[in-house]
């Protein structure tokens, strides 16, 4: 599949998802530490992510409580890969686990998955 879509957009996909993934995750961490907490994964989610929050502030809504914020930070970036990608891409639908990162960490998780099953 990765060799039907361009080299660009598989960069583009790939940079676009981790920060998806780290917002979603900094929301996960958040949901158990606080903001400031001394655990080294928390620290590095708020130290990637802070820049990106700030560029999106404009577009936050206020009524939204601090810790969800990164959640609705990162639905854009869901939005801009799941639609504006493929029509980048010149798709109409890509279909499902068309985001070639995580299309790549299923086909992986899936081959071993066979090789413990085998």
């Amino acid at each position: 599949m990765l060799s039907a879509i361009p080299l660009w957009a598989i960069i583009i996909d790939y940079l676009l998802g981790m920060i998806m993934w780290t917002l979603i995750g900094r929301f996960g961490m958040g949901l158990f530490l606080p903001e400031k907490s001394q655990f080294f994964f928390m620290q590095f989610f708020v130290k990637v992510t802070d820049p990106i929050l700030r560029v999106f502030k404009p577009v936050t809504p206020g009524f939204l409580i601090p810790p969800m914020v990164p959640l609705f930070v990162a639905w854009f970036f869901f939005m801009t890969r799941f639609y504006l990608m493929p029509w980048l891409l010149g798709y109409s639908v890509m279909g499902m686990l068309s985001f070639p990162l995580e299309s790549e960490i299923g086909q992986g998780v899936a081959y071993l998955i066979g090789k413990i099953v085998n």
